[in-house]
């Protein structure tokens, strides 16, 4: 009995095809770990050496996060990493870097941090990343961990991550230093060494007033709260332009010292970026030829016309041109304003005017009382004059009567007319003032894109002309980035005006009217 069972423990069984299969791929792992460990062994000089500058170090480290995708750098990139390097050596304090979609930004962040933690020996360097995004945050902060925790980085830098904080959302090194991953709207309570800013608007909500208007206040009232030392601690924020009045625009508008490097996919000389580091030239675009491509490599022209189908001209210039109202116009196009000198004799005027809000909005800069002249005569619409300024309620009424007196009598005025009460009393007011005068006040409704879409056809059609003079600018400006400008007050005045002349009486009807009220 015994000697039966001796025999059966000494057969071995036939090991299944699957744990067969398992086994082999284990080995093949093992024996390709220790063949990488040995490359880098003797290899260990060279790679550090090339991990000196954080491009090096992303060409280096590439396959550990992106083993199927080829890396593609461009000067673009390289430009990026230069301001990111520039940050670690203290040149560059905060940094807005507003890049098309594509650019890498994101994994761009990642490897600088690993890299500043590795190459450069900064293990306590703390960091606070952010984005509108909490699932893309975390994405991040899991792949940063990743790269650290790689055989290749630990052989070449053997920094380890402590155990009893190492969660997705935060983890810790045994240099002091961590990452921690917040969504935007979330960041009361984190601090650090690096303040890292990856798309701090959502393509679906920027155009939502209350979205972002929100996250400009996050930022204005939170984000230099959230630096450990405010003399050496850095911002960056990284993004694509989507409204006027986006984060990118506010935090240049601060003028607290953000270094800029803007990157449109197409050229345009007129933009042409250059920063300047200690008072010096640091950057300038290499490119000298308009529309010439950004990174070519990735995205070839027959890319870029597809996505100008795709996006839609306003989409486009924000997202890939960093320009959220399109050079060419959106509703109103540069192009079709031409510049006069004069205007011809006869027609009819008006002086539309648009009133700035009682109350300024806290966070914004305030509105403008706006007063532009029109001239319609022969089917054009001639823009004489532009009034446009910040008066107290005082000085609108008496610039309201210089202005009526200036014109003269033949000059028609539209008033605007709040709802309510106090806008029919406030209206009536005005009305009085101007008493002589040929006023009409008109209760404005629909949204300010529908109310200027006659302008914008006429204008369109060749049938508005613009009469030199120093306003030129400012009213072209406005109205071609109109309506994703920051202000519309002369867009509203512009509407205004030629909705007013489009509806202009006969003459002997005119010569009996003083006042008329359609509201």
């Amino acid at each position: 009995m015994t000697s039966t069972a001796s025999k059966l423990s000494s057969v071995r069984l036939p090991v299944p095809p699957a744990t067969m299969l398992k086994q082999i791929r284990a080995e093949k792992e093992r024996r390709a770990k220790e063949a990488e460990r040995q490359r880098i062994a003797v290899d260990a000089e060279r790679i550090k050496a090339r991990c000196q500058t954080l491009d090096g170090f992303i060409e280096e480290f590439w396959s550990i996060l992106e083993p199927k995708r080829e890396l593609k750098f461009g000067w673009a990139l390289l430009a990026m990493c230069r301001h990111l390097t520039a940050v670690s050596e203290g040149l560059i304090q905060f940094l807005l870097m507003t890049v098309p979609p594509g650019m890498m930004k994101s994994l761009l962040l990642v490897f600088w941090t690993a890299w500043e933690w590795g190459p450069l020996g900064r293990s306590d360097i703390q960091v606070l990343a952010t984005s509108y995004s909490q699932p893309n945050v975390l994405r991040d902060n899991v792949k940063l961990r990743r790269l650290i925790e790689s055989d290749k980085y630990q052989a070449l830098w053997p920094l380890k991550l402590r155990d009893d904080q190492n969660a997705k959302g935060k983890f810790e090194n045994t240099g002091n230093g961590f990452s921690e991953a917040r969504p935007f709207s979330s960041m009361t309570g984190g601090r650090g060494d690096r303040v890292k800013i990856d798309d701090p608007h959502s393509t679906e909500t920027a155009e939502s007033d209350t979205e972002r208007d929100t996250a400009v206040r996050i930022f204005r009232e939170g984000i230099s709260d959230r630096l450990n030392d405010v003399t050496t601690s850095a911002i960056v924020i990284i993004m694509q332009r989507l409204h006027e009045q986006d984060i990118a625009a506010v935090a240049m508008q601060l003028d607290i010292g953000f270094t800029h490097l803007n990157l449109p996919m197409e050229f345009e000389p007129d933009r042409a970026c250059r920063t300047y580091v200690k008072g010096e030239l640091f950057f300038e675009d290499p490119r000298t030829v308009e529309g010439e491509l950004l990174f070519p490599e990735r995205f070839p022209a027959q890319e870029i016309d597809r996505l100008k189908k795709a996006k839609g001209s306003y989409a486009y210039s924000g997202q890939y041109q960093q320009r959220p109202a399109p050079r060419s116009g959106g509703m109103f196009q540069r192009g079709d304003f031409e510049i006069v000198d004069a205007v011809p004799a006869g027609g009819q005027e008006c002086r539309a005017w648009d009133f700035a809000a009682s109350k300024a909005v806290p966070g914004r800069s305030p509105d403008w009382t706006v007063g532009l002249r029109m001239k319609y005569v022969d089917g054009i619409f001639y823009v004489r004059d532009v009034k446009r300024d910040r008066w107290s309620p005082g000085d609108v009424e008496k610039n309201l009567k210089n202005t009526a007196t200036q014109d003269g009598q033949d000059v028609r005025i539209r008033l605007p007319e709040d709802p309510g009460a106090a806008g029919k009393a406030d209206a009536a007011t005005k009305i009085k003032l101007l008493a002589g005068y040929a006023v009409t006040t008109e209760r404005p409704t629909g949204d300010k894109a529908t109310r200027a879409k006659p302008a914008s056809a006429q204008a369109e059609a060749g049938n508005v002309k613009l009469v030199k003079g120093p306003w030129n600018d400012t009213f072209l400006e406005e109205v071609c980035s109109f309506p994703n400008a920051q202000f519309d007050d002369q867009v509203d005045a512009f509407a205004d005006a030629l909705n007013e002349l489009a509806l202009v009486e006969p003459p002997q009807v005119m010569m009996f009217m003083t006042t008329r009220n359609r509201s």
